[in-house]
């Protein structure tokens, strides 16, 4: 269960919604809104892809972690990024500030809204695609989540519903 003034932070695969699901429940619990992506973007003065592309995934993981770890707050929801789960030290601070919840979407859909994947900054092996990117990943969201939302058949106002109903 949340925690009064602590924080909701969001995992879930890209294009999941959680940025879009994150205003929208910040603005309807009156808390302030934080998205780690655009963290990393500002502390490092490049886009996530730029990132990605000259420093490589393992570099870039290390600087999501790092700026993960400096993330201090409450009462924010705090959309993260999908590769987020790879930090276990990240991931420790991130539910020691409150509740994890992890917004699930199907490969199929998760395609759907990923038009933009070459140039989105998914930290992804060469050759790989969502569906075992997915299947990768799946398993880490659900070891961290206090809670996990089947997105499939849901608007982003049931979204919000049903973490504001668990919180």
């Amino acid at each position: 269960m949340c925690q009064k003034h602590k924080n909701i932070i969001l995992i879930g695969m890209p294009a999941v919604g959680k940025s879009t699901v994150g205003v929208l429940l910040a603005k309807r619990l009156g808390w302030s809104f934080l998205d780690t992506d655009l963290v990393i973007q500002v502390g490092e003065s490049e886009k996530l892809q730029k990132i990605l592309d000259s420093k490589g995934m393992e570099k870039f993981c290390a600087l999501e972690e790092h700026y993960v770890l400096t993330v201090h707050c409450k009462k924010h929801v705090i959309a993260t990024g999908g590769s987020v789960i790879y930090g276990t030290k990240a991931m420790e601070h991130l539910k020691s500030m409150g509740t994890v919840i992890h917004l699930d979407l199907l490969p199929r859909s998760l395609e759907e809204r990923l038009k933009n994947l070459s140039t989105r900054g998914v930290v992804m092996a060469k050759g790989q695609n969502i569906e075992n990117l997915y299947a990768q990943r799946h398993p880490l969201y659900c070891r961290y989540a206090d809670m996990t939302i089947e997105c499939n058949d849901l608007s982003m106002d049931e979204i919000v519903n049903q973490i504001e109903s668990f919180c």
